[in-house]
């Protein structure tokens, strides 16, 4: 979605990779600063304490006790210190008198001068180490007191030169970088491995891509006028817009969620998470007719999910219905008029023959039998549309060889609306005429019965029935027009508009063989 001719951004698995490198080098570099600077500090503490050692050692010692009571003190030191300074490895020991005169030193000429440096709290009898700058340059040095009887009677100082412990951290240095270059190895691996999976997940995309895409898609789904619904591979909500919320009465935490844990119909969900299109199919959802339509979602030739479209039909439902009545009625016409023609075509005819009597009988006859039906109906209907209804509906079953028999009657005044009555009675009938279609015993009655408040239609047949389990499900919410033949999105109608004037539709067993079934509109009386 790169804007034509512009610049194409930088990959944002890229921009992050770079991120991760900078952060990682900073963070090794870090490490290995203030590693060199604790291992610096570790070596000058371990210099310390072990000039304090070795000082201490040699101020305890019998050896330097003697020696530096008696006569000549040099005599017998200087060649023990340096003994112990070679065995301790350090750079100097001096033992030396209370007034700084050294017994001992690493270069003999400077024995009998003066000590340089602080002796600090040593001539009290307390041990005192410092850093300072001597003969031999800067060093880590130790002052311990000898004693003899109680008290202090010559001093001994220890020390190791800074060149020697720089020398010792240069040493560690190789093992510290090796640690370090490691942990950068695999800080770079690492990085660029969620790189490689970033730009996977992102399909290469920079972020103003992201972001475009982001902004647009949001725009133009809550923009449109149908539902629409995003799954992904598992059957999980990934994307809904609002008019898909308001259509399917989905929670506002449908995200995330299976689809087929959303209440939905079955077969509806059968559809959405279906491995084919599926485009236009009818289903009935609480008080709406909705248009379903799916298709998997495919990206780089890889199937991510579906896409779930969704298209509210309850006003067309409403007008295709009424259409259909006006259709059937005119092919209802149609044959009435066809059968008119041919019975005027045999009274013409026997008039020919002169056998007026005969035709007169047999115009006489079909009279009667044309008014005894409508005499009968409209005595039983007073309702204009339900009578027009019912007169169209007996010629249909007559002309498909099927007995249509009336009981019961309803007034002029109905509490449920014409259009939603001839909804309800047509399409009972109508599936009744289908179930009786190959069936021996042709025989549909249709009982109603006015109750005030409401009214009650029931319709039974001599087809083969409805099986006991599918008692509820030829009637459930939204049940496909192809998962029981013949009763599907008629009768789901039906179930709306009893739900809608708060009754409700029966399916049971019917004397005549088939199955009945028993609408209440409205309250009973």
């Amino acid at each position: 979605m790169a804007r034509r001719g512009g610049p194409r951004d930088s990959p944002v698995a890229r921009q992050i990779l770079l991120l991760q490198v900078l952060v990682v080098v900073v963070l090794v570099v870090s490490a290995v600063a203030l590693a060199a600077v604790d291992a610096r500090r570790d070596v000058r503490a371990e210099s310390r304490d072990q000039a304090l050692a070795v000082a201490e050692s040699l101020a305890d010692s019998p050896t330097v006790r003697t020696a530096v009571v008696g006569a000549d003190p040099s005599r017998t030191l200087q060649p023990y210190a340096e003994e112990v300074r070679a065995d301790t490895d350090t750079d100097f020991v001096v033992v030396m008198a209370l007034d700084r005169t050294r017994y001992t030193h690493p270069d003999p000429d400077r024995i009998g001068e003066r000590f340089i440096g602080d002796l600090g709290t040593a001539p009290e009898g307390r041990p005192f180490t410092q850093e300072y700058a001597g003969t031999l340059g800067p060093s880590v040095r130790a002052v311990v007191p000898v004693e003899d009887a109680g008290r202090v009677v010559a001093l001994v100082s220890v020390g190791i030169t800074l060149d020697r412990i720089q020398q010792q951290l240069l040493d560690d240095l190789p093992s510290i970088g090796l640690a370090a270059l490691g942990a950068l190895v695999v800080g770079l691996v690492g990085a660029w491995l969620i790189s490689r999976r970033l730009r996977r997940q992102t399909h290469g995309m920079g972020e103003r891509e992201i972001t475009r895409m982001y902004e647009y898609y949001r725009a133009v789904l809550h923009a449109v006028r149908e539902g629409l619904v995003l799954l992904d591979e598992a059957g999980r909500v990934q994307l809904v817009n609002d008019e898909a919320r308001r259509l399917l009465g989905l929670p506002d935490d449908v995200v995330g969620r299976r689809f087929d844990d959303l209440g939905l119909p079955p077969a509806m969900v059968e559809a959405a998470r279906g491995r084919v299109a599926e485009s236009d199919h009818l289903y009935v959802l609480r008080d709406q007719v909705l248009v379903i339509s799916s298709a998997p979602a495919y990206w780089g030739g890889a199937e991510v999910g579906a896409v779930v479209t969704v298209r509210d039909r309850t006003e067309l439902q409403s007008v295709t219905g009424e259409l259909d009545l006006v259709r059937g009625l005119t092919a209802s016409l149609r044959a009435q008029n066809h059968e008119a023609a041919n019975r005027l075509h045999t009274v013409v005819g026997l008039i020919e023959l002169g056998r007026h009597e005969e035709a007169v009988d047999f115009a006489t006859e079909e009279l009667a039998v044309a008014q005894a039906l409508a005499d009968e109906v409209v005595g039983a209907v007073e309702e204009p549309a339900l009578a027009a209804l019912l007169l169209g509906k007996t010629a249909q079953a007559a002309e498909q060889g099927v007995e249509l028999r009336l009981t019961g009657s309803v007034g002029a005044e109905v509490a449920v609306p014409s259009r939603e009555l001839v909804t309800v009675v047509g399409n009972l009938i109508d599936n009744a005429l289908d179930a009786v279609a190959e069936s021996e015993r042709r025989q549909v009655r249709l009982r109603l019965e006015d109750r005030g408040a409401g009214l009650l239609v029931e319709v039974d047949d001599s087809g083969p029935g409805v099986p006991p389990q599918d008692a509820e499900r030829v009637l459930e919410r939204g049940w496909s027009t192809k998962a029981v033949e013949g009763r599907g999105l008629g009768l789901a109608l039906v179930g709306q508009v009893a739900r809608r004037h708060g009754g409700r539709v029966e399916v049971d067993s019917s004397d005549l063989g088939g199955a009945r079934f028993t609408v209440t509109l409205g309250p009973p009386s």
